[in-house]
């Protein structure tokens, strides 16, 4: 093939049902009964890093199951005179309607079929649609052979370096005083009360407004009687810097470009009056603020648990920062071709659906956004091979019902949600590139800034912790179809006292 490497295969791959959606007004017969397994004749040439062209060929007695199928399914669909529907034979079938149609029928339903075959077989993880070209199909019954090339984007073949060879260092978990007053401070900040101040405002003061926006005569947009913190940075660029400064009743205006809503992107005048300026009023940190704030009698043990808290925060955050660290070193370590062809595909439906297709703008942020996440799904989705990570049902689960929580779902609602849109393997690949990174860790020694050995089993767990795991599955799953025969032996029994 052009000087390209072939790899040619001929070994057995489980066979797919190979069907395809009915066409609009169309019914459909069953289709035919899958083979336990075919054999396929496929090669695949390398044309990019991250995509390759499938040859498939496939034997006529592999794709009669299918061609038997078209007979039986067009015979119920023509009204020929002497015949009734579902009765008409091939040979009058290929008289009437033509060899044509009915090979037409067939590969229709087989293809998908036998490219997944193929893709098994040839070992290829894909990552789109393919864009396939059927070049041969059976003259006549009996005769020739189905012939068919895929182009199709796949995970490219990348090299990870050895594991113990990757260092790491992150922040000690050591808790300074500052750190016990910043939390102190941060707790005193709910409890404190705003009170009117007669000065300009500063940043962290909590300002009434009236603002007004305008483009040419145009108002687009106002409000009144708006409290707003200095320095939050929560609704207009330009805002911060235009209320620093101004005192109770002063007014002043100022250009910023609109983020959002009908006048997204352009740019509007803004006038805006503080009536009002405020600065929250701290409680003193005594006995009396420890027993208000929390469920401690003295100042003393609430800073006392504030420190434990901030350590615990510290140490969760080493974590954390382990596994960035640890994607952050592979990515320098290793280069991922990403497919062009899913970034475009990912980046149009993004688009689409913000009804921003015409942005150029956004468009070159989300492109950046989609090779950034698909290069990292690439590097992780390998790690996770090279280690063998599994994924448990209860990994699952907790995974599902943290992301539920996130988007404010009924977990059961949002699990099922899920598996009615095909989308629970999707969420599997997701806990496997995340534990991979964890199992990952386990193979590397992690220090702090101080040179200790950190220890990370808390958060990644061990080997005997995923043994156990799976054996408790394993157990489960031994159990329920018991307690299921159990039951099946009880309700005779319950029946007949009924």
């Amino acid at each position: 093939m052009d000087g390209l490497p072939v790899r040619p295969s001929y070994g057995p791959a489980p066979r797919a049902a190979a069907t395809r959606p009915a066409r609009a007004g169309e019914t459909r017969a069953h289709a035919p009964e899958p083979l336990e397994t075919i054999e396929v004749k496929s090669a695949v040439e390398t044309l990019e890093p991250t995509k390759v062209k499938l040859t498939v060929e496939v034997e006529y007695d592999e794709l009669k199951p299918s061609i038997d199928h078209a007979y039986k399914h067009i015979a119920e669909q023509v009204n020929i005179p002497g015949f009734r529907k579902g009765k008409v034979p091939p040979r009058i079938i290929d008289q009437r309607v033509g060899w044509g149609a009915v090979v037409e029928h067939a590969v229709n339903d087989a293809l998908s079929g036998f490219y997944r075959d193929a893709v098994t077989s040839e070992s290829l993880r894909p990552l789109g649609q393919p864009e396939v070209e059927v070049t041969e199909v059976p003259a006549a019954a009996g005769e020739g052979q189905l012939a068919f090339t895929a182009e199709v984007e796949v995970r490219p073949e990348i090299t990870l370096p050895e594991l113990s060879d990757i260092a790491i260092t992150v922040d000690s978990t050591e808790v300074t005083d500052e750190d016990v007053t910043e939390r102190l401070d941060a707790l005193r900040e709910r409890f404190g009360t705003l009170v009117g101040v007669d000065r300009p405002a500063v940043e962290g003061d909590y300002v009434v407004i009236d603002l007004k926006a305008v483009i040419g005569d145009e108002e687009i947009d106002s409000v009144s009687g708006v409290s707003y913190q200095i320095g939050a940075g929560n609704m207009l660029d330009g805002l911060d810097e235009a209320l620093t400064g101004l005192s109770t009743d002063e007014t002043t205006t100022f250009a910023t470009k609109l983020a959002g809503g009908e006048h997204e992107g352009e740019e509007a005048q803004v006038t805006v009056t503080a009536t009002a300026v405020k600065e929250r009023d701290l409680p003193t940190p005594d006995d009396d603020f420890a027993q208000l704030a929390s469920e401690f009698d003295t100042l003393e043990e609430l800073t006392a648990d504030l420190r434990e808290q901030v350590a615990s925060i510290k140490t969760s955050n080493q974590a954390v920062a382990a596994r960035d660290l640890l994607l952050e070193k592979l990515l320098e370590a290793v280069e991922v071709p990403v497919p062009s062809g899913a970034v475009e595909a990912e980046v149009h439906r993004h688009l689409e659906s913000e009804n921003r297709l015409e942005d150029d703008e956004h468009r070159a942020e989300v492109t950046e956004d989609a090779t950034k996440a698909l290069k990292n799904q690439i590097l992780l989705d390998t790690l996770a091979e090279k280690l063998e990570v599994q994924v448990g049902q209860g990994e699952l689960v907790e995974y599902l019902v943290q992301a539920s929580q996130q988007y404010g779902m009924d977990p059961n609602q949002f699990i099922s949600s899920l598996d009615q849109g095909g989308q629970i393997p999707a969420m599997v690949g997701e806990v496997a590139r995340s534990k991979a990174l964890a199992v990952a860790l386990r193979d590397i020694e992690v220090k702090d800034s101080e040179g200790n050995v950190v220890d990370l089993t808390e958060f990644i767990g061990t080997e005997e912790d995923d043994a156990a795991a799976a054996e408790v599955e394993g157990a489960d799953e031994v159990a329920e179809p018991a307690e299921q025969a159990e039951e099946t032996q009880e309700a005779p029994e319950e029946t007949a006292k009924a």
